[in-house]
């Protein structure tokens, strides 16, 4: 287990709670990979003092990224890094007997172009910036299923242009984790509907005008920073949306 590194109250909002403050340093650590997934963080008196704050506050802080999901607890073990749910998804394809299958994937093309303009204000990042984009095309029993339109910027994730895309898995996220040192702690949604155009209604084995639903996604580090933008289409009849409220 690395030592916490003290944060500097300077960097952040000092109108905050102060628990906040501190939950906030403790993102940006987990995010940095300070400890990663699986590992046990500092002791709360440990953190306490890395951030010249009582245990009271650190134990507050702790609980939030708990309730949020960046860390759990085991009793007489310590409190770990949580390592996220990759099998989750929001597209949810079921089979005759309602079983839910992951879709197989295929890498239709992968190209490095400057950021469009939408994409760049989803990121936080200039438009134009270095971008690797990947479309990918997911099939249950051949079936295509689902289109997906990735954008990543250049630079945090460029190992990803060496890898051969027959060698890519079916979920991206543990990917990034193990070539960019990257990990996905959550993710942000919208879904709207709209008539399929020819293109994708060509890649989808659709006519030309059916209904498909459009999940627009940007994927968050543990800091709540912007790491993936993409673009998802499905047949409305094949689409469930399942939704946990905490």
């Amino acid at each position: 287990m690395k030592p916490p590194t003290p944060s500097g109250s300077s960097s952040h909002d000092v109108r905050l709670p102060r628990y906040h403050r501190v939950r906030d340093a403790l993102s940006a650590q987990i995010a940095a990979r300070q400890w990663r997934p699986d590992e046990p963080i500092p002791t709360e008196a440990e953190l306490a003092q890395a951030h010249a704050v009582s245990i009271g506050t650190v134990r507050k802080a702790v609980d939030s990224l708990v309730a949020d999901g960046l860390l759990e607890r085991f009793q007489g073990r310590g409190t770990f890094v949580r390592r996220p749910d990759f099998q989750s998804s929001l597209f949810r394809f079921l089979d005759a007997g309602g079983t839910a299958r992951v879709p197989v994937s295929r890498i239709l093309k992968r190209e490095e172009a400057p950021l469009p303009a939408a994409v760049a204000a989803a990121l936080q990042l200039a438009p134009g910036t270095p971008a690797i984009r990947f479309l990918r095309l997911r099939l249950i029993d051949d079936r295509p299923l689902l289109l997906e339109d990735i954008w990543l910027p250049r630079e945090r994730f460029k190992a990803l242009l060496k890898i051969d895309p027959r060698e890519f898995g079916d979920l991206l996220y543990p990917l990034y984790e193990q070539y960019c040192g990257v990990l996905v702690a959550s993710a942000q949604e919208t879904l709207t509907a709209e008539a399929a155009g020819a293109r994708h209604a060509r890649l989808l084995e659709l006519a030309a005008g059916a209904p498909v639903i459009v999940v627009e996604r940007v994927a968050l580090s543990a800091d709540r920073q912007p790491l993936e933008w993409r673009q998802s289409r499905g047949p409305a009849n094949q689409f469930r949306y399942q939704a946990e409220i905490r």
